[in-house]
């Protein structure tokens, strides 16, 4: 079981996720387990104050290195688990790496905010950044989303399905060929006759051409 610990300052973002489709289903068969930690009952203060002015001067405030260590330590105890950190400067989240994560016994998930997290934070208990692409958002609840998602439903079970898996986007490099379903014509725009033929070999060469033509065309750096 894939044990996914969150530590976040908005708790209640993650019910909406965590709680339905996939996700449910994979907590029901106990293939991964959820827990969502709020930062601030990490705090020593009376305000549980997780942030502070940035030394140096400049707008925003960073997230005090405190409460973000001891959350870790605490949750982490003995236990071997991969820290990741959600943020804009982090390494491209990709299929690979959601495969990567997907084999780890334990992932520790720390949400930024604000103008991000003191760097002593990354050099005490971080093992890796991880960004979901060149933008920045609010803060790290909705990348961990992401994340959480593309890992856990490459767990072995979880979809029910494996080999449904082998031909998504990413899986080859490449992108998944288009899916039709009934009716045959729709508004006068009609399926691919192959794909009403029965034969299933047409049908492979067909999907593998349209594969690498929508690829060439939307994501050509895919096929470099």
């Amino acid at each position: 079981m894939l044990r996914v610990d969150i530590i976040t300052i908005f708790p209640k973002m993650f019910s909406a996720v965590l709680d339905e489709s996939i996700m449910k289903r994979a907590q029901a068969k106990k293939l991964v387990d959820f827990r969502v930690h709020d930062l601030r009952d990490y705090t020593k203060d009376a305000h549980r104050k997780v942030d502070d002015r940035p030394f140096g001067g400049g707008p925003g405030m960073v997230m005090t290195p405190q409460p973000l260590v001891d959350a870790v330590k605490k949750i982490k105890g003995r236990r071997k688990v991969k820290v990741i950190y959600m943020c804009p400067g982090g390494t491209t989240f990709n299929q690979k790496k959601a495969h990567e994560f997907s084999k780890e016994k334990g992932l520790i998930v720390l949400c930024g905010h604000y103008e991000g997290i003191d760097e002593r934070v990354r050099e005490l208990v971080v093992d890796e950044s991880i960004s979901i692409g060149d933008y920045v958002l609010t803060g790290g609840e909705v990348p961990a989303m992401v994340v959480v998602d593309a890992v856990v439903r490459l767990i072995p079970g979880v979809l029910g399905k494996e080999a449904s898996l082998d031909e998504e986007s990413f899986e080859a490099g490449r992108l998944e060929y288009p899916q039709y379903t009934r009716p045959a014509n729709f508004s006068g725009k009609k399926v691919p006759a192959v794909l009403l033929s029965g034969n299933h070999e047409a049908v492979k060469t067909w999907r593998i051409e349209e594969s690498l033509r929508r690829t060439r065309k939307f994501r050509p750096d895919l096929l470099s």
